[in-house]
């Protein structure tokens, strides 16, 4: 694209956003903090999903400061719903590294940043061109689907080795006066103009310089590789009850769902039927046993690259002491408490019925160390 092009459509693009931008919290602000935990949060995730999440955790944790001391629990549950949780842990391991070694001050470098956990180029060039107007192009899957039909780039959006085509295409366009407004640009347009179903490229301030609306190749663009089938497996998960309280198990900081609290169970396997699953997996896990009753429940749940089928029992616990072959903590609970804990979602489609249920009657009772 010619220069004198790239101009004409940044002046297009720029008028544009200034009439047509939502009024969304984070950018009614230039502190990079907020700015930082709003692109967090914007990570494969939509802005009407995140909006009520970013108000309430910057309400709760209005600094580095108070994130950095703040324990994960209470992190977690602030994130609760929100989904991808790496996320959050991430965000709470940079928080102390910006509060003990750096002032409580967001670094204002691409390699300072970069180097905090959880922060990849696309958050450092958000933070940097919009809290500090430093000139990195920012490229998400709302920049890229624009770039695709601006130019028909026939390189699959959802190819890693692409990302680098699309990065260098961003930095050829962007407008290094105001980066901020422009890659924020760029993204609106995405989001709500140029979309991946039905664009409106009446509405669009670039489609005079757009060579897919110009061929009328709007669909054939973005391309992808397609994805292979997700996976469902199959779950068990008991709901133990010893002394008037329910046991809860806390997954390793690491990993997927890393921190949450939840039921014990696990994956069935082949020829095993799932009453027989929840036994053996709390036997492995917890070293207890348990006698499995009634089936309560079965619910269904999709996470980004699999599904789950579970299988929900009324367990009652028989004999053992608590021996943890997997989980990093448990707590016997009484079902009052349930709502101060974080819970993955799967575990969220079952909690109201055991409510309804009262499973858990409360008891003053001291529970026998386990």
């Amino acid at each position: 694209m010619a220069s004198t092009t790239r101009k004409a459509l940044r002046k297009s693009l720029a008028r544009w956003f200034s009439r047509s931008r939502r009024e969304l919290p984070w950018r009614q602000t230039r502190d990079p903090y907020r700015i930082w935990v709003s692109e967090v949060m914007l990570q494969q995730t939509q802005v009407q999903t995140v909006l009520p999440y970013y108000s309430k955790f910057t309400k709760r944790f209005p600094n580095v400061e108070s994130l950095s001391e703040a324990s994960l629990d209470s992190i977690l549950k602030s994130w609760e719903g929100l989904g991808y949780y790496a996320r959050a842990r991430n965000l709470h391991r940079a928080a102390k590294i910006v509060s003990s070694e750096m002032d409580g001050n967001l670094p204002d470098n691409y390699e300072a940043l970069r180097a905090l956990p959880g922060v990849g180029d696309y958050i450092a060039s958000a933070v940097l061109s919009v809290a500090f107007d430093r000139a990195y192009a920012v490229v998400d899957g709302n920049v890229k689907r624009v770039l695709a039909r601006l130019l028909t780039i026939d390189e699959p959006v959802n190819k890693s080795s692409s990302s680098k085509v699309f990065k260098a295409v961003a930095e050829q366009l962007l407008d290094g006066e105001s980066p901020g407004d422009f890659n924020q640009a760029m993204m609106e347009l995405g989001a709500i103009v140029c979309r991946s179903s039905k664009p409106n490229c009446a509405a669009c301030p670039v489609n005079k310089f757009c060579k897919a609306f110009e061929t009328g190749m709007q669909d054939a663009f973005p391309v992808r590789i397609r994805k292979r089938p997700v996976p469902t497996y199959h779950i068990a998960v008991g709901v133990v009850r010893r002394s008037g309280r329910i046991l809860i198990t806390r997954r390793k900081p690491t990993g997927f769902l890393g921190g949450l609290w939840e039921f014990p169970g696990g994956k069935v396997k082949p020829g095993e039927s799932p009453e027989e699953a929840c036994k053996r997996e709390i036997k492995e896990e917890m070293n207890l046993s348990i006698d499995v009753g009634k089936h309560l429940t079965k619910v269904k749940h999709a996470y980004s690259h699999f599904k789950v089928s579970i299988d929900v029992f009324d367990c009652r616990y028989r004999a053992g002491s608590v021996r943890l072959n997997g989980p990093e903590d448990y707590r016997w609970i009484v079902l009052e408490e349930i709502d101060d804990y974080a819970f993955p979602g799967a575990n969220h489609k079952f909690i109201p019925l055991l409510k309804e249920k009262k499973l858990s009657p409360s008891s003053n009772k001291e529970l026998p160390k386990a």
